[in-house]
């Protein structure tokens, strides 16, 4: 049996479904109406923001799609669009997020490449210790210190539960560094904190159990954050899980001033620092700054016998005295190791 040839036309022509003929392009919307709003909390794939940092317009956002997989972390300064009612079962959308002033970062450990970013935009670090229950660490207190330099913010030293040691010989430790440190015992007045906190973004960090959340309680007294025990082994609980702003009250005398607000961070126990370089904490010191320019490169400005030709042994007074501190924190930063854990404490029934 002979092929019976045939002809074909157009409609033989296949046509893959859902292919549409239109060339895809990178243009992305302007969204020249988009609003200025900073993020306060993060939960779940939804952001909390509040428009104009007015803490009375809040919306609930999600990230818009040509953002990506883009970070946007509490304190990020980011362009919302969409329903910015902030009623109840609405959502905006985030389009934009703007380059960041500070960025407080830490890693897991000091060879984990990836960085986790804390809060974004802060000025000013408020490093939260206890002097005993669970007794204090230096090593915790220098990480802290070394990502507050390397990422921008100035670092305050806050040590709390002073009803049960003096603050004396700890705030000691940091004396040539020219750290504010502030007294903030349960029975302390808060007037000389509330006023280094007034008019600033500031994020606090600290071990839990040390009293960090009982000291946001005071600050913002609707916060209503959780306040945990420091466990039977000497660990504090994790009573605070996200990190959320929370805008503080009003000046007395000020009432139509900027807000200033605190960022109450989850309670860590180890302070990775594997992003950190030793340059970037002189950098936070205008005089050693123009020192090292003379050190060979390489240098770790360790000193004898790693660096012996290290330009910071030529200082001299002030700028000399506050050099070795400066150095003596690099040396604890890079041997101490990556898990500076919550110390272990005799009393388990001590307040959080």
């Amino acid at each position: 049996m002979s092929r019976i040839a045939r002809s074909y036309d157009e409609s033989d022509v296949r046509i893959r479904p859902g292919k549409g003929t239109r060339p895809r392009t990178k243009k992305r919307p302007a969204h020249d109406d988009a609003q200025t709003a900073m993020v306060v909390s993060v939960d779940r794939g939804r952001w909390g923001c509040v428009i104009g940092g007015d803490p009375d317009r809040r919306v609930t956002a999600m990230r818009a799609r040509e953002l990506g997989r883009t970070p946007v972390v509490v304190g990020d300064q980011v362009a919302v669009v969409g329903d910015l009612s902030g009623r109840p079962d609405t959502l905006a959308r985030i389009v934009r997020v703007d380059e960041r002033s500070t960025v407080l970062r830490r890693t897991a450990d000091d060879t984990d490449p990836y960085e986790r970013i804390v809060v974004a935009n802060a000025d000013q670090l408020l490093i939260v210790t206890a002097l005993a229950d669970p007794p204090p660490r230096t090593g915790f207190v220098e990480r802290a210190l070394a990502a507050a330099y390397a990422g921008g913010l100035t670092p305050i030293l806050c040590l709390t539960k002073s009803d049960l040691a003096d603050p004396a010989g700890f705030a000691a430790h940091f004396a040539d560094l020219d750290l504010p440190v502030l007294i903030a015992g349960r029975d302390d007045p808060l007037d000389r904190l509330q006023q280094v906190l007034d008019g600033h973004l500031t994020a606090l960090i600290g071990h839990s159990g040390v009293g960090k959340s009982t000291l946001v309680n005071r600050l913002v007294p609707d916060a209503d954050r959780a306040v945990g025990r420091v466990s039977g082994i000497g660990k504090g609980r994790h009573t605070s899980t996200q990190s959320v702003a929370l805008p503080l009250p009003s000046a007395p005398g000020d009432p139509d001033g900027p807000t200033s607000w605190v960022v109450d961070t989850p309670g860590i126990r180890s302070f990775g620092l594997a992003h950190v370089t030793p340059d970037e904490i002189i950098d936070a010191f205008g005089d050693l700054r123009a020192a090292i320019d003379g050190c060979t490169r390489g240098c770790t400005h360790l000193g004898p016998p790693a660096d012996p030709e290290c330009a910071l042994d030529g200082l001299t007074g002030d700028s000399y005295r506050r050099a070795m501190a400066v150095r003596e924190l690099l040396a604890a930063v890079r041997d101490t190791g990556p898990a500076d854990t919550e110390p272990e404490t005799a009393n388990p029934d001590a307040l959080g």
